[in-house]
């Protein structure tokens, strides 16, 4: 029973010239037998599904650190909205929906404890310095499972280059690099307003009036605006220079009012503190390390494996090793 051959010439039959098809994907790192039902690009998609490392992003920041309110997003729900709002581009335009979808579940994999701060904090300490994509693409070639989960070509380039200069080999994954966006940008509004950081009367009217004034009707406006834009555009996949404009506007207004120096960011200090200190402390401790990560420090450098040890832990688990380490614990008689 062959799905999968049938399930490739579908993607042959209905999908646009320039889609990817999973049929000719540059294959694995490591050679592997087909599935008979998944075509590569849905067994990459279940692949990340399966994996710690994407479990554990329900307890990494997206913009709050450790929020108490039940409907702030983490780096789980971000990510959970960038494949929907990918998927939704591809199936439009006829492009490879598994393949954007695998790309977006994984984009954000290699993230730290409390987000871009825990990702700053460790670029200041490791030599080689520390970007979330790359470690990204570390966590599915080298950390899950202790040898990577061995992807397609496509889906680790896609999650490479989601950020950065570098645009993505395919259209799918240039969807999902501005879909990203698209997603960050307005739940980080939403949940911004309920955090009662920004109000509605704050945002720029200009991108109110081009983008929308409530949540849903903005991200409404960006996707069919990349769907309308790219329709009969093969080359690249962009916005239309008009949605692109306000939405570069409202990027820079939450790095002023939000990412930067606001009360969502008042932990932000703390943060860089505990990622710090654990850094410095596993160098000057290197068998304190988990087995696992101990094996790496002897086989290569204590400073890779520490920073891989650290960009894996949750929000939660950082602030209890940081406990565990540096505050005195009760003593019972």
């Amino acid at each position: 029973m062959q799905i999968r051959l049938r399930a490739e010439e579908l993607e042959r039959n209905i999908l646009s010239p320039h889609a990817c098809f999973s049929s000719t994907s540059r294959g694995r790192e490591r050679p592997e037998a087909d599935c008979g039902v998944r075509t590569s690009f849905q067994r990459d998609r279940d692949r990340i599904i399966h994996s710690k490392s994407f479990r554990r992003l329900k307890h990494k920041t997206q913009v709050f650190a450790i929020p108490e309110g039940d409907h702030y997003r983490t780096r789980l729900t971000h990510t959970l909205e960038v494949a929907q709002i990918a998927r939704t581009v591809a199936r439009a335009l006829r492009l490879n929906e598994d393949l954007a979808e695998a790309v977006a579940l994984g984009h954000d994999l290699g993230h730290t404890p409390f987000g871009h701060a825990g990702e700053e904090a460790l670029n200041e300490v490791f030599r080689p310095g520390f970007k979330h994509n790359e470690q990204s693409l570390r966590v599915v070639d080298v950390l899950e499972g202790g040898k990577g989960l061995n992807l397609t070509w496509e889906v680790r380039d896609g999650i490479l280059n989601h950020t950065g200069p570098d645009r993505p080999a395919t259209l799918e994954g240039q969807i999902v690099k501005i879909a990203d966006r698209v997603a960050y940008i307005n739940h980080d509004i939403d949940d911004a307003i309920r955090g009662g950081v920004l109000n509605i009367e704050q945002i720029p009217e200009q991108c109110l009036e081009v983008l929308g004034r409530e949540h849903r009707n903005r991200i409404n406006t960006m996707v069919l605006d990349l769907i309308q834009t790219n329709w009969n555009s093969p080359g690249t996949i962009k916005m239309s220079p008009q949605v692109q404009v306000s939405t570069d506007q409202l990027r820079d207004f939450l790095f002023r009012h939000v990412y930067v120096g606001s009360n969502a960011k008042r932990e932000e200090a703390k943060a860089v503190h505990v990622v710090q200190c654990l850094f410095r402390y596993f160098l000057e401790h290197v068998d304190s390390l988990p087995v696992e990560y101990l094996q790496r420090a002897r086989a290569g450098t204590a400073e890779r494996a520490i920073c891989d040890y650290i960009a894996g832990m949750t929000d939660r688990f950082a602030v209890r090793i940081y406990q565990k380490y540096f505050l005195p614990l009760p003593w019972l008689v």
